[in-house]
């Protein structure tokens, strides 16, 4: 009991050390705010408000519809170019994409001559460029298609292509990029929070003050995990019902309370890998540039940006032993496809088991270096 009530009592030091720093405050206000909304809104490599030109030399009734047929929000309203201005205009930046439609190009559709259209493509712009090629195909071939038939019917083929989307029917990013910003920001912020308080009590003296109490390694250890991992989990819900439900709309389809319970015990890990950071640098700068080198490698292997399948056989093997891995992996199960405890119960353990490992390595490193400062 009286340990107890000794990490208790630490821990609101921390909660009044964190309440003073107005800069970590600020962080982390933005972190589940701002920096959650706009990662959802403003990193889509989908293709939005995209420039595109027409150079129109057919002049036929077939050439104005496709170029109407691109619409808002995904293309800015086409603009008429010609063919000499091409290269003058991509290389200003003017469009991202200029389609060429050659004399008699309606004509020659209609005679059954082969014909066929030109799509220049500023490729610096990678993700909208590739992912804008296959997009402006489409519709350009099914313009045709429907002008040629004088129907919207398809043809009548042998095989039908039925594709329904399951858990995000829109194929909508924004519900996808949500996530992802709730969960990274929850892995750099129990970093931050842990190890920063670390150093800012070795760079204060105040730790030399906690060893001259009746305090143990462990008690200070885990008084900055329940401190700093409380005000993230307090965070991180109001982040998924304000920002993810409220602002950006997106729907949650399993519990939240589940899901925040995955996050308590996601904390273990991320509160013991800042104080494992906060023992190995000696200085603020030091920690940062090991946040940016931990932290953001967790994020890349995790699965939340790219699919781990994508990754090398053997890579994807080690991620096995990240409990960021399996925190990605039941977070999206569980607010994504409503997946219930008897779902993700490996997944939850796996990230205790990690964690807890991870947690007593860093708590004995964290009472070597105190033995050391001695």
């Amino acid at each position: 009991m009286a340990s107890a009530a000794t990490v208790f009592w630490l821990g609101l030091k921390e909660l009044r050390e964190l309440s003073r720093d107005v800069v970590l405050v600020v962080f982390v206000a933005y972190a589940f705010t701002l920096a959650v909304f706009s990662q959802a809104r403003g990193t889509s490599s989908e293709v939005h408000n995209a420039s595109i030109a027409f150079v129109d030399d057919d002049r036929s009734a077939l050439s104005r519809r496709l170029a109407a047929a691109f619409l808002p929000p995904r293309f800015q309203p086409p603009r008429e170019l010609a063919a000499a201005d091409i290269e003058r205009a991509l290389d200003a930046g003017r469009f991202m994409f200029v389609v060429v439609i050659p004399p008699r190009f309606e004509a020659d559709l209609r005679a059954g001559r082969r014909t066929e259209l030109q799509i220049d493509i500023d490729a610096t712009a990678m993700f909208q460029a590739s992912s804008g090629a296959s997009f402006i195909e489409r519709i350009l071939t099914d313009e045709v298609t429907r002008e040629l038939q004088r129907s919207d019917e398809a043809l009548d083929l042998p095989l039908r292509l039925v594709v329904r989307k399951a858990f995000n029917p829109n194929g909508d990013v924004v519900w996808f990029n949500a996530i992802v910003a709730l969960v990274n920001q929850i892995t750099l912020l129990a970093v931050t929070l842990t190890g920063a308080a670390l150093i800012r009590e070795r760079e204060h003296g105040t730790l030399e003050h906690l060893l001259a109490m009746p305090v143990t390694a462990f008690e200070i250890a885990l008084a900055k995990v329940w401190a700093n991992g409380l005000v993230i989990l307090v965070a991180a819900a109001f982040s998924v019902s304000a920002v993810v439900r409220g602002v950006l709309a997106v729907p949650t389809a399993g519990s939240v309370p589940l899901f925040l319970a995955g996050v308590a015990i996601y904390l273990f890990f991320a509160t013991a890998l800042g104080i494992f950071l906060g023992t190995v640098s000696r200085t603020m700068a030091q920690f940062g540039l090991l946040v940016i080198l931990t932290v953001f490698t967790l994020q890349m292997l995790s699965g939340g940006n790219t699919p781990v399948e994508s990754q090398p056989e053997w890579l994807e093997r080690l991620t096995l032993v990240l409990p960021s891995r399996h925190f990605v992996s039941f977070a999206q199960a569980i607010l994504f496809r409503g997946a219930g405890f008897d779902l993700v119960w490996r997944e939850f353990a796996a990230v205790a088991a990690i964690g807890t490992a991870f947690l007593l390595y860093a708590v004995s490193r964290f009472r070597a270096s105190i033995a050391v400062g001695r």
